[in-house]
């Protein structure tokens, strides 16, 4: 009895190691680091000229990749669906995910895609495939995924990843962080520089199409806006503007996407509220007077602004006008993309001008079937000739929950200009 006993603990004790072993087999699979990419099984799709006014509505938030996909981010994943017109959001194309790494932001240039990572791990695919095509360390930022549902404050606003162009026209990346700033070639991921920041007293601006990387700089004195190289990382210019306070306050205008690739700058202070406009070129900033209006926008070296129900164009440099618009009501600027600015009127119409002549592009209400027009907008993206929108519940309270602060399920609104 004592030695069929023994073998029955024997027995029992083997069962409970080979039960734990298959628990830390299970729990291991579950919670250590993977990455799972997805590619594309069909061809890359042509490009397509959609319709003007609008396409359909989405869940979330797209950015149009090389006009021919749309993609997305999530907690966790990037991931792209095709045509760019199609009026739902359809099975993906390609999908990329990490675990347990956080999505903080998304940018594509031509049929690059860049996502940057809560570990500071930065992955290019290849739009075309959705294949890994370089990954790279870069400065971790403060946070992961801090977007809403709709994914916009990852694609649409990435925070501290912008798009670059060196003086020899080779596409870029910098890259910021609270501690850290990085610039890294596009094609492969080199990195190109790096520098110690101290993020608590340093505030990103954006890359100029000049080719330079601009940020407030308030760790040493007086609020000093720096330029530096996006090639070299070498500082190439520290300005004050004229009245600067440790307030000072800089937006970039004129850029091709979120902040990148900027022709102008806008500065303000908390003294009366006002902004002076500037151009950014290779030197210090030249006044732009056409650009002092909060609001006014810059395609070139035209500008654009709308005060009182009139919309006018004018020389950035000399303010002189160029053409004017007083037919279209109260009406607010909502984004520029090159050759394209994009107003919503009162009724939320979407007019879209060509910013060199004033001419009417496109006019149509911004509504998807019967979804109506009592709506307040959100985020705005326009890129590759489409503009989508966030459509939220009014009264708008960002303090809400998202039921409640977007319009419905499908709160985006994608439309072709």
């Amino acid at each position: 009895m004592g030695f069929a006993r023994g073998r029955r603990r024997v027995a029992m004790a083997v069962g409970a190691l080979l039960g734990a072993g298959a628990v830390a087999v299970v729990v291991h699979r579950v919670l250590a680091p993977a990455e799972v990419d997805t590619p594309a099984r069909a061809g890359y799709p042509a490009a397509v000229t959609p319709a003007i006014g609008v396409v359909g509505r989405l869940p979330v938030a797209p950015l149009i990749v090389d006009g021919r996909l749309r993609v997305y981010a999530a907690t966790r994943q990037v991931y792209a669906d095709q045509p760019a017109d199609s009026r739902y959001r359809v099975t993906p194309y390609w999908s990329y995910r990490r675990w347990p790494a956080e999505v903080s932001g998304v940018v594509a240039d031509g049929t690059t895609v860049v996502s940057r990572w809560s570990d500071g791990k930065l992955v290019a695919l290849d739009a075309r495939t959705g294949r890994v095509a370089w990954q790279a360390d870069g400065p971790a930022p403060a946070e992961g995924w801090t977007a809403r549902r709709t994914g916009a404050g990852a694609v649409w606003e990435p925070p501290g990843l912008f798009l670059a162009r060196g003086a020899d026209g080779r596409p870029g990346l910098v890259v910021s962080g609270p501690t850290g700033v990085g610039g890294f070639a596009l094609a492969d991921g080199r990195r190109l520089w790096s520098v110690d920041v101290d993020g608590g007293c340093r505030t990103d601006v954006g890359t100029t199409a000049a080719g330079q990387f601009v940020a407030v700089d308030r760790c040493a004195g007086p609020a000093t806006v720096e330029f530096r190289d996006v090639a070299t990382g070498t500082p190439t210019t520290r300005w004050q503007p004229p009245g600067a306070t440790a307030e000072l306050a800089v937006t970039p205008v004129g850029c091709v996407s979120h902040r990148s690739r900027c022709r102008g700058l806008r500065t303000t202070g908390p003294a009366d509220g006002a902004g002076r406009g500037w151009l950014a070129g290779a030197g210090q900033p030249v006044a732009a007077p056409a650009l002092d209006p909060a609001g006014s926008e810059l395609d070139g070296e035209r500008a654009v602004g709308v005060a009182v129900g009139v919309v006018t164009g004018r020389s950035a440099r000399t303010g002189g006008e160029l053409w004017r618009r007083d037919d279209l009501g109260p009406a607010r600027i909502v984004a520029v993309q090159p050759g394209r600015v994009h107003l919503l009127t009162e009724a939320n119409d979407l007019v879209t001008l060509d910013p060199s002549t004033g001419a009417e592009r496109s006019r149509f209400p911004l509504n998807v079937g019967r979804d109506g027009i009592g709506w307040a907008p959100g985020l705005v993206y326009a890129g590759g000739g489409y503009l989508a929108m966030e459509r939220l519940r009014e009264p708008v309270d960002p303090d809400a929950d998202d039921q409640r602060y977007f319009l419905m399920s499908e709160p985006v609104v994608l439309a072709a200009s």
